[in-house]
């Protein structure tokens, strides 16, 4: 099995919030995700924790593309632009440095018209065990 169909299945709150991974190479990842009205806050836009959620999904995916168990140390995420019901999101994650202890990942967030909807960063922990699929 490969790890995008791994974490497709198991990753059971990205998978219960609509993200889904389509592509992942050692050092990127791509996920997206449909907005729907669960997705919404009370402002009728995508409330963060959903946004956090697709981009944490390809983080996941490119910290542990080099077969070794990573774990998120510590993220940021800045939202600059609303996404609405009826959006397709695409996340895009590289990893910006592949340190063999704590790997650095970006990820950016856009609607099916390109516009940036978010920027996410994270630092994660490489440790000496294989991830297992």
């Amino acid at each position: 099995m490969e790890l995008k169909d791994f974490l497709n299945q198991n990753d059971c709150f990205a998978v219960n919030a609509g993200a889904r991974l389509v592509e992942v190479r050692e050092g990127y990842a791509r996920a997206e995700m449909t907005v729907t009205s669960e997705h919404l806050n009370a402002g009728r836009v995508c409330q963060g924790g959903a946004l956090f959620t697709l981009a944490d999904l390809a983080m996941a995916a490119v910290m542990n593309s080099h077969g070794k168990l990573t774990l998120s140390i510590g993220s940021t995420i800045s939202f600059l632009h609303s996404a609405v019901e009826g959006d397709t999101l695409v996340a895009e994650a590289v990893e910006t440095v592949n340190h063999h202890k704590i790997p650095y990942i970006e990820v950016k967030i856009r609607n099916q018209h390109g516009e940036l909807v978010c920027a996410f960063a994270g630092m994660a922990y490489r440790k000496a065990q294989d991830f297992v699929i």
